[in-house]
């Protein structure tokens, strides 16, 4: 069976709740792991089928967790998992663009396959309040990462990506 592996950074909640809502929507397709960040290794990614990242966009860039994560894994799989299928998902007080592009960035070096572009909620969040607040990601756009998790699994299981 296909498995998908959803590697995921949250600090005050809102990326977790869009990697929780991607992961409970895939596993009815294929296998589905999530991980954050800081757990996910080298052989996560090796002994997965296709990649949902999901990242905050912290100071128009992705966290440092979720950069840690991929510097830590970078080197010992380049090379090894061309060709396999990702998504992304931000999390963003303003617009999420950079944080999409440094991922796929990331991604181009790996040589693996966009299936869709980055889904990208806004938060809206502005002043140092809000950004430290615990996020409530409202249920249209928990809605589009389920929607983006099952078929990036479906995918994965008919052997479409």
């Amino acid at each position: 069976m296909a498995e998908l592996l959803i590697v995921y950074h949250s600090r005050t909640g809102g990326s977790r709740q869009m990697a929780e809502a991607a992961h409970d929507a895939a596993r009815a397709e294929a296998d589905s792991r999530l991980l954050r960040a800081d757990e996910a290794g080298p052989d996560d990614l090796l002994r997965a089928d296709g990649y949902l990242f999901c990242a905050p966009e912290n100071l128009a860039a992705i966290s440092g967790v979720m950069k840690d994560f991929f510097d830590r894994c970078y080197y010992p799989v380049l090379g090894r998992i061309e060709g396999r299928a990702y998504a992304q998902m931000i999390c963003a007080g303003s617009d999420g663009a950079n944080a999409a592009r440094q991922i796929a960035r990331i991604a181009q070096g790996w040589r693996l396959k966009p299936v869709q572009e980055a889904l990208i909620v806004c938060t809206h969040a502005q002043t140092p309040e809000a950004i430290l607040a615990p996020k409530t990601i409202p249920q249209d756009d928990l809605t589009a990462c389920e929607e983006l998790g099952q078929a990036l699994a479906a995918g994965l299981a008919m052997g479409a990506f």
